[in-house]
């Protein structure tokens, strides 16, 4: 069995060449994507871990939860450590999980995997993502049940490493719409909010990747055609754009200076859907409390636009 379980592979004929995907059964993570022959994210080998967690999905929380450590009900709760480095919660809790297929097609496959009551998340969740190709790129849905008897708080990101073909990832430009950001500590936890304004935090306007270093979530995001969007652009103007629905109201930039995948080290950029900023569970903010019974289905993609 390869280290990442089965492999997932999709592919369609789209406006601008054929569209391939790549999805492994573990962590349901999105190992490889391209358009017309150009690759958008940083491809990894099927036997070895999703390195730096590329391409997994974070469910039920993104990012990082302080320590571990949160309160329900007036009950502190404890959640394993995972990054011993900082002394965190991290990533969610379906990281090291095999999911299990419940649709699949050509160019789409739906996976799934429970959440069971565990050591500080006393609910049990169905989960599942979809992972469709369309014309000019990828659309994933992500979907939670609560399928236990207490209301149950959860959101939901992913963590894809992008790339615009064989343009360096430093050469590229990041446009975030973002008009505030999360100052972290140093484990990596938010101590607030600020403006971006007058910072280099700033990539309203576009900054080139080789001139910032980030490990930032951005919120107040801008909505073009209901939507969250944000680019990646190479000095000849071929775009990657990374959209999400109103529920992904928060981003993370992360830039990787050594990042190991199937081309060995380089200079990598991760950007990260979310519905909920780091240390959610303690700040509440972009947290859903799910209901006994209650679904919520959230939808982000990837799109190629090749320039004119």
């Amino acid at each position: 069995m390869l280290r990442t379980g089965e492999q997932f592979s999709l592919v369609l004929d789209g406006a601008n060449g054929t569209v391939t995907a790549t999805v492994t059964e573990l962590a349901a993570s999105l190992r490889q994507l391209g358009v017309g022959g150009v690759q958008l994210v940083h491809e990894y080998p099927a036997d070895l871990a999703p390195p730096y967690g590329q391409g997994i999905v974070l469910v039920p929380w993104p990012n990082r939860v302080r320590r571990g450590a949160w309160v329900l009900d007036g009950q502190q709760q404890q959640l394993d450590i995972t990054e011993p480095s900082t002394g965190n919660a991290t990533h969610g809790l379906l990281r090291n999980t095999g999911y299990r297929v419940t649709d699949r097609s050509a160019h789409a496959v739906t996976l799934a995997a429970p959440i069971f009551p565990q050591h500080g998340y006393p609910f049990t969740l169905e989960t599942s993502v979809r992972y469709e190709l369309v014309d000019d790129g990828l659309r994933v849905t992500h979907g939670i049940v609560n399928a236990g008897t207490g209301t149950a708080p959860v959101a939901i990101g992913a963590h894809p490493y992008l790339r615009v073909g064989d343009t360096p990832s430093d050469q590229l430009t990041v446009t975030v719409s973002g008009e505030t950001y999360y100052p972290l500590d140093e484990t990596f936890i938010p101590t607030g909010t600020a403006s971006v304004a007058g910072t280099d935090r700033d990539l309203r306007a576009g900054r080139r990747l080789a001139d910032v270093s980030l490990n930032t979530a951005y919120t107040d995001l801008a909505l073009e055609d209901g939507m969250h969007r944000h680019r990646l652009a190479d000095p000849a103007g071929n775009t990657l754009e990374l959209w999400g629905d109103q529920s992904f109201a928060f981003v993370q930039v992360y830039t990787h200076p050594s990042f190991t995948g199937l081309s060995g080290d380089e200079f990598a950029v991760a950007m990260e859907p979310m519905t909920a900023p780091a240390d959610a569970l303690n700040r509440g903010e972009g947290l859903r409390w799910l209901e006994p019974g209650e679904q919520w289905l959230a939808g982000w993609g990837i799109r190629y636009v090749p320039a004119a």
